[in-house]
């Protein structure tokens, strides 16, 4: 099995968990500005020792200096801190779960922007398999009874799922311009870089906009840490697959979270799995097995 595989199976299983911790810091009395702020503020300092550690074991700091790179490293950042805010909002909404199943948009706009801004085409397979897996998506994550209607979750969800899309295309651009070896350490380098610049504009807009934040999320540090953990974790593995296959392929993939969420629910909280749910599990899988075949072409 292809190594992307495995990494981006592993980045939907962490993610899956950093999203679990992150809406619960929406009950600790962080605004929606302050929990996505501990996303990254945490994530700093663990992903420069990564980079450390993996100097110490013999690898050499590609030149940095290039304008693409921390064009696209900011590009990506903030697209990423744009869909986590919208992504928390949703959170506080009485109908997110209609918000966040149209974040799953995300896919066909990763794949859209990756053949505009990075010229990766997808082909006929490739296009079907995007397509078949966001029906199975939306089918696991659509709100039983809930009504197609056009309303602010979801248009923050197709936001979100917009704005994670340019995150993925960003941080693919970033980690190509440091050249073809160590991918390994050329995504542990973009992602410290990124999440240092993501740091640094939350830390200064923060105060301005929504004073008391960056202060709370600190004294919350053993909660808040936790976000930041598993969010640098799920990074890391997302920013390695980025490095060695199309975003639009492994952000596909990575909808195999959506299939962990319900087995957990199904094997730990003992919950009923529905029709529905099986059907977008298959539609899902089908869809993944049309990715890694586009993607061997």
């Amino acid at each position: 099995m292809p190594l992307w595989i495995l990494i981006s199976l592993a980045a939907a299983a962490m993610q899956t968990l950093r999203f679990l911790l992150q809406k619960r810091l929406k009950g600790l009395g962080l605004s929606t500005g302050g929990a996505t702020f501990s996303r990254f503020i945490f994530a700093v300092p663990l992903a420069w020792a990564v980079v450390g550690v993996l100097v110490m074991l013999g690898n050499t700091i590609p030149p940095m200096g290039r304008a693409d790179f921390w064009g696209y490293a900011f590009f990506g950042g903030l697209g990423q801190i744009v869909g986590t805010y919208c992504t928390v909002a949703l959170f506080s909404m009485r109908n997110f779960a209609v918000g966040i199943a149209f974040t799953k948009t995300e896919t066909v706009q990763v794949a859209l922007f990756s053949a505009v801004l990075l010229g990766e085409a997808v082909p006929i397979l490739g296009w079907l398999a995007i397509v078949v897996g966001m029906c199975g998506v939306v089918l696991l994550s659509w709100p039983a009874g809930a009504v197609f209607r056009l309303n602010r979750s979801m248009g923050l969800g197709v936001l979100a799922g917009g704005a994670f899309a340019l995150a993925a295309i960003g941080y693919r651009g970033a980690a190509l311009t440091l050249g073809d070896d160590a991918y390994f350490f050329r995504a542990a380098l973009t992602l410290a870089c990124v999440t240092t610049l993501q740091s640094i504009t939350m830390g200064v807009l923060l105060p301005i906009f929504d004073p008391g934040q960056v202060r709370a999320v600190l004294t919350k540090a053993k909660a808040t840490f936790l976000v930041g953990l598993t969010g640098m974790l799920g990074s890391l593995g997302w920013f390695t697959a980025f490095t060695l296959q199309n975003a639009a392929y492994v952000r596909t993939l990575g909808q195999v979270e959506l299939v962990f969420s319900l087995l957990v629910g199904a094997i730990v909280l003992k919950e009923r799995v529905t029709m529905r749910e099986l059907l977008g599990m298959a539609f899902l899988g089908a869809s993944l097995i049309g990715i890694v075949l586009a993607a061997q072409n």
